[in-house]
């Protein structure tokens, strides 16, 4: 009996376990039809049981799809003792080309889905155009360029329903260096009376290598809200639906470098170089710096492509470059870069001098020639600092104070003995005054032969107060105060103590202050270079009464 009972019992269970694998349907179906060819649709497979989230295989739709996330969902619901249990596959599907398919049918643990047939229309279908609610669209400046050439790719994202989130990959192109310009663009625009907000993008691309190549364009993935079907008499329901849409594919030419150039390859449609002079003057000074600021202009350029500006100086010229500033813009959908560098000049004495040409090797791409861009030779003028001069005056009349022109005439008394020793000792003095006039005298000519040299150190400082290089201005200050003062100091405050200079302290606190402060703000070094020339003009006696001098 009892073996009748457990025969009984395994029956049973065997018989409704094959009937659940038996009456185990799989459904499928798609959220709409027909679609359009880079624009997503949702495939849905539905088992009507509690089923492991990886029975599905989605392999077959390859062929024909590009197959996007798949989100797995299990649901069990209990109506009068009765339980029911779902699962439900949601694959984002996109279709690669315009055309009918088949969805062809899948599996789940051994039950296969029904196929489906479905259209897909091509972007530029009428039909497609009313029933669009993502779609990308894509601008490239030019299809056929040479190596290392910039191009601007334009993306587009245009959107008619509401987006509840998303992500917007880069394009991708093989060797090829891709980077966004600028931020985001937002706007509207109507296409065949339905309202798109619409995102724009501009990427600049550089290829590296020559060739064909396939540009790829952006991939957006993200959700959209979507009208509940599900409804009571008060509340309506907003779900989401994933989406996924990609722009046209873009055949890409890549020219070589021609092999007749030479030079750094710098392919553009344009590059100049031009240059201005801070103050504008025709005649220059000794001592005083000037400021030369050159220019280089290049479209179709990266500001990391452009080249090194370099300006070589004849004997007698310093120059003090500064770091140069790159820049990089949009004018008129093409791209912009400029370089503009500071270069400070001093004259170590007056003269004319000619500053070399100035030329840069470049591709023009609009006429396929080799051009230089130059920037010619210019002759400058450099006359004597009269301060300078005035100082150099004083130095060399000051060797002279105390020297007789002419000797003194002494009267000996006619007394024999007392003659001699009277006219010894004139010999004696006219020899001492003749040795000490020889010896002062060469020495001034030795120093007349060697003037006094200018004292690098004020015009460095003199240059940074033209850049407006606060930074550089206060590390310069103490070495120039040490250079030709008699008291040497160690910091800022001990200079300012000893020039007893209202002004500089005041000037010397704002650049502190600017430099230094909770908030950086920008310094002008004019009314420095101002203070430091009238200190330069006028010597000034120190608190211990030693006399020290500013003359560079």
């Amino acid at each position: 009996m009892v073996k009748l009972f457990l025969s009984l019992i395994g029956f049973v269970t065997l018989t409704l376990s094959s009937s659940a694998f038996a009456f185990l349907t799989i459904t499928a179906t798609i959220d709409k039809n027909p679609v359009v060819v880079n624009e997503s649709f949702v495939l849905s497979i539905t088992a009507d049981d509690d089923v492991n989230s990886n029975a599905l295989d989605t392999s077959k739709l390859m062929k024909n799809f590009i197959v996007g996330r798949t989100s797995v969902s299990s649901q069990t619901s209990m109506i009068n003792f009765k339980t029911t249990r779902t699962t439900k596959w949601s694959t984002v599907l996109i279709a690669r080309k315009a055309g009918k398919f088949i969805i062809p049918p899948l599996t789940v643990e051994n039950q296969q889905s029904q196929a489906i047939a479905i259209n897909v229309l091509a972007a530029n279908d009428p039909q497609a155009a009313k029933q669009q609610e993502l779609f990308i669209t894509t601008d490239i400046s030019a299809k056929e360029f040479y190596v290392q050439q910039q191009v601007t790719l334009k993306v587009k994202l245009h959107f008619s329903t509401e987006l509840k989130r998303g992500s917007l990959t880069e394009p991708t192109l093989e060797n090829a260096n891709i980077t966004q310009i600028g931020k985001d663009i937002e706007n509207e625009t109507i296409i065949n009376g339905r309202r798109y907000r619409v995102i724009e993008r501009t990427y600049a691309i550089s290829p590296q290598q020559s060739g064909s190549f396939i540009l790829k364009s952006p991939v957006f993935s993200g959700e959209i809200m979507v009208q509940s079907q599900r409804r009571n008499n008060f509340l309506s329901f907003a779900e989401t639906k994933p989406v996924s849409v990609i722009g046209d594919e873009i055949p890409l030419q890549v020219l070589p470098v021609p092999d007749n150039y030479q030079g750094a390859w710098l392919p553009s449609e344009l590059l100049a170089i031009h240059q201005e002079w801070q103050p504008s003057v025709d005649t220059f000074t000794v001592g005083e710096p000037i400021t030369r600021v050159v220019t280089l202009t290049a479209a179709g350029l990266s500001e990391e492509q452009l080249p090194e500006i370099i300006m070589p100086v004849p004997p007698g010229l310093k120059v003090y470059p500064d770091q140069a500033e790159l820049h990089t813009g949009m004018n008129n959908n093409r791209l912009v870069s400029q370089k503009v560098r500071n270069f400070a000049l001093v004259a170590n004495k007056p003269g004319t001098y000619q500053l070399p040409e100035i030329s840069i090797p470049w591709w023009n791409t609009m006429t396929n020639k080799y051009q230089l861009a130059t920037l010619a030779a210019q002759t400058i003028t450099v006359i004597a600092n009269p301060e300078q001069e005035e100082a150099e005056t004083v130095l060399l009349g000051s060797e002279n104070i105390g020297v007789t022109s002419q000797a003194e005439i002494i009267y000996v008394p006619k007394t024999p003995w007392l003659q001699w020793l009277f006219l010894a000792l004139w010999l004696l003095t006219s020899l001492a005054w003749f040795l000490s006039h020889y010896l002062k005298n060469n020495d001034g000519r030795e120093k007349r032969q060697k003037p006094a040299k200018i004292n690098d150190a004020y015009l460095a400082l003199m240059a940074a107060c033209k850049q407006n290089n606060g930074e550089q201005a206060l590390d310069l200050i103490v070495p120039w105060f040490n250079k030709t003062a008699v008291d040497k100091c160690a910091t800022l405050a001990e200079v300012s103590g000893q020039l007893d200079s209202d002004e500089f302290s005041t000037e010397v606190n704002a650049l502190q202050s600017a430099i230094f402060g909770k908030t950086q703000q920008s310094w002008q070094g004019q009314n420095l270079l101002i203070i430091l020339q009238k200190l330069n003009k006028t010597a000034k006696v120190t608190k211990t009464n030693k006399h020290f001098s500013l003359n560079p």
